[in-house]
């Protein structure tokens, strides 16, 4: 027995020596996973101060030189985006790394964040009291007296509410004549109408304005807890269209009224029998900022199921000036002789000129797609691009003067470096084979008679802008669209898309909130006068709330 007892007690010691080593290895990989959790905190940290500092010297680069390159932005954006989600990482593994091993501290490699902004003073405030102690937490005295408080702000949202509002017309009958006399019912902005402008004005602006279909809204309004058919909000917004046609037709007489002119399309897709075909929006922009004039700026939006040269012509009819625009040759009528009432003088833009040569000497494109960048990039276009940004330079510290003074520095600083630019493109273009993609990138500027001449155009007029990127910019929020609302369902549709586009955008060109506008000129409309109509556009809006506020 004695030597069974003495078995039992080595393997009893045997046992608690496994469970020890056990227990440790336990330990050992709880303290490994933890210090591997907090390591990859320290990394995400390292990798999210890195982007940030790359950030922060692009920003810096662009607001010293200017904008270098048409792909600048989109690399700012995308840098931004990144930084985005890597502060959610590091934020995970933050938060995993003190869950794992609680002691671990990562702040020396933390980056130092800006205090957080105080909340808008304009938001109500709701005062939450937490109990106070009736007696010492330490001793457990009662005798305990108040010293001051510490506040805590946590920002919060209210659901929307929506509300019902009921108009009482109260009816008294006269006591001699028997006649009944009541207050006339309340005016809405659409026949038959049961939305109020408010409500209107969210639909309207949510749909053109933040791109967000009907049946989307639907489904929205109805987990809120009311019922909105989708036909309903259609009909609602065809009479908005009508309601506010007055002011539409403002904004068209005021775009056409301009000397100066941008104009650009874009496609959209337009549903169609097994699919979808291409359709355009065109835009025409006036914006009179450039050169400091007094006309407030404005945008105006065409649709059509394709391309072809007759709708800028049907657009622009009776209509004479400076049409600045690519070199599409749609427009090719207006600029002829038989134009009536006067040819429309072309002034073609030199970022679509720059952007040919630009897309020979992108090193990082030609890299991107495994080439060797010594055999792909052209030095001749990387000469042409770094000479189209000095006169870029150049254009972008005049912005904004009168066209006196853009004119005059463009005589004495532009005009030596456009012609001799002329003469180096020339040189250049005589030793290339017409094959030569560079040739191709030059003889756009040449190609045609009077090509030159209305590129050069804006050395003689200070109105004139070097670029068409207004136009650009004017159908950015289109092209975002495009993803969310996928095709308009027809062509009407595109109308009337082209309709609340030029009111939106316009709005937007003159800094005033497009559904506060929209939702004050769908009230006004059904009383106001004609005469007073033009108290309704945007920039007269604006001006009114101004000194309302004075």
């Amino acid at each position: 027995m004695s030597e069974t007892a003495s078995e039992i007690a080595v393997l009893r010691a045997a046992l608690a020596a496994a469970e020890a080593r056990a227990s440790a290895a336990e330990g050992a990989l709880v303290a490994a996973k933890g210090e591997l959790t907090q390591v990859q905190a320290i990394v995400s940290a390292s990798e999210d101060m890195t982007r940030h500092l790359r950030l922060q010297i692009a920003k810096l680069r662009r607001e010293q030189y200017g904008q270098s390159a048409e792909r600048h932005a989109r690399l700012i954006e995308q840098l931004e985006m990144q930084l985005e989600d890597i502060e959610t990482d590091i934020a995970d593994d933050r938060a995993k790394a003190e869950a794992t091993a609680p002691k671990a501290v990562v702040s020396a490699f933390e980056r130092r964040r800006p205090a957080r902004k105080p909340f808008p003073e304009h938001l109500p405030r709701e005062r939450v009291m937490v109990e106070a102690p009736t007696s010492c937490t330490c001793c457990g005295s009662a005798r305990i007296v108040k010293m001051g408080e510490d506040i805590t702000e946590t920002l919060e949202v209210i659901p929307r509410q929506w509300k019902v509002v009921q108009t009482v017309r109260e009816k008294f009958t006269c006591r001699d004549c028997e006649k009944i006399s009541q207050p006339p019912a309340p005016f809405h902005p659409t026949p038959r109408g049961w939305a109020g402008p408010n409500l209107l004005a969210m639909v309207l602006f949510e749909k053109f304005g933040q791109h967000q279909p009907l049946n989307r809204q639907a489904e929205r309004y109805a987990k809120e807890g009311v019922e909105i058919s989708l036909s309903t909000l259609a009909d609602q917004v065809g009479a908005c269209a009508v309601a506010l046609q007055p002011i539409h037709d403002l904004i068209r007489a005021h775009v056409l009224g301009a000397e100066r002119l941008h104009a650009d399309d874009t496609t959209v897709p337009l549903l169609a029998k097994g699919g979808t075909q291409t359709a355009r929006l065109w835009t025409y922009l006036r914006d009179d900022r450039p050169f400091a004039g007094g006309a407030p700026p404005a945008a105006l939006y065409y649709f059509s199921t394709d391309r072809r040269k007759e709708h800028p012509t049907r657009h622009l009819a009776g209509w004479t000036g400076i049409l600045q625009a690519d070199a599409y040759g749609g427009y090719n009528d207006l600029y002829s002789a038989q134009h009536k009432p006067t040819p429309v003088l072309s002034a073609l833009c030199w970022s679509h000129a720059r952007r040919k040569f630009f897309e020979l000497a992108d090193i990082k494109a030609t890299a991107r797609k495994g080439r060797s960048v010594a055999e792909e990039i052209s030095p001749i276009a990387l000469e042409a691009v770094k000479r189209f940004d000095a006169i870029f330079d150049i254009e972008r510290e005049i912005n904004g003067l009168t066209a006196e003074a853009r004119h005059d520095a463009r005589q004495k600083l532009v005009r030596p470096m456009i012609e001799d630019l002329h003469d180096w493109l020339r040189s250049e273009r005589a030793r290339m084979s017409k094959h030569n993609p560079v040739a191709k990138a030059i003889n756009y500027m040449f190609e045609e008679d009077g090509r030159w001449e209305a590129f050069t155009r804006f050395l003689d007029d200070g109105r004139i802008c070097l670029t068409n990127n207004a136009a650009e910019r004017a159908l950015r929020g289109v092209a975002l669209g495009r993803k969310a609302w996928l095709f308009a369902g027809s062509p009407r549709g595109g109308d009337r898309a082209a309709f609340m586009y030029s009111l939106i955008v316009t709005a937007r060109m003159n800094d005033v909130d497009p559904q506060a506008w929209l939702a004050d000129v769908l009230s006004r409309t059904p009383e106001i006068s004609l005469t007073r109509l033009p108290e309704l556009l945007p920039w007269n809006w604006s001006r009114t709330l101004q000194r309302k506020a004075a």
